[in-house]
């Protein structure tokens, strides 16, 4: 499998393969301009890259929350067209959210097709460590709105350790914002119909969520942003 900044490898068929649909489904997906033309490499046979696969993804988990193939189209064009595979799967795992937890019993085989790459043992144990996958009798659940968020993760180099401090940072933080945004809407529809109620959280989540995204990552950029321009101990004045 490729990375972000390695040439395109997989065929139309190795891209359909490993997104679980048909090799028409692709190229319609092309003729729409949902997913961008393939690299042309001897031959004119065309090749797709990780940005394929992650956008293809997105395109599938959009549809299977009931969105019409131009309610798709304005969705991607609304998102930056240089927006890497990691990002990309940033935001499949924000749609998906909107929808009840997707868990599924999968084999070893099964969960590395829907991963999209080779997973060694170190792999599927930073995989449970971060909480997308659990071992079960042999196969794994696997928490599919969020394996390619995981797989994505992969690569980067933290410790099992920081990946399970990170975990716990975010599960307490987010539980202590969801504590206070319900709140805050249980006082806002109280006196409403019960009707009202069911209306306004089905369009709030989905909101809420690309909010908590948003502020959270501009939040990490100006964090990261301060620790990368703080003096190191060696070149700060003695």
């Amino acid at each position: 499998m490729t990375t972000d900044a390695e040439e395109p490898t997989l065929t139309i068929d190795e891209l359909a393969a490993r997104g679980g649909v048909t090799v028409r489904t692709v190229r319609f997906y092309g003729t729409r301009g949902l997913l961008p033309p393939p690299v042309l490499g001897p031959r004119r046979v065309g090749h797709y890259g990780r940005e394929h696969l992650a956008r293809l993804a997105l395109i599938e988990e959009l549809q299977h929350q009931g969105m019409t193939l131009s309610g798709i189209e304005r969705y991607l064009r609304q998102l930056p067209p240089d927006l890497s595979a990691h990002g990309l799967a940033v935001h499949r795992a924000v749609v998906a959210s909107w929808a009840p937890e997707s868990v599924e019993t999968v084999t070893r085989a099964e969960l590395k097709r829907r991963a999209g790459r080779p997973l060694g043992d170190e792999d599927v144990e930073r995989l449970v460590a971060m909480g997308v996958v659990r071992p079960a009798d042999g196969e794994y659940e696997a928490d599919l709105g969020l394996l390619r968020l995981g797989v994505g993760l992969l690569d980067v180099p933290l410790s099992q350790e920081a990946i399970f401090a990170a975990r716990k940072v975010l599960i307490e933080h987010t539980r202590a914002a969801a504590r206070e945004l319900s709140q805050l809407f249980r006082g806002e529809v109280a006196e409403r119909d019960a009707r009202d109620v069911r209306s306004l959280s089905a369009h709030m989540h989905p909101l809420v969520v690309q909010a908590l995204l948003t502020a959270f990552q501009r939040s990490l950029k100006e964090e990261l942003g301060e620790w990368l321009t703080e003096p190191s101990e060696e070149s700060a004045p003695g």
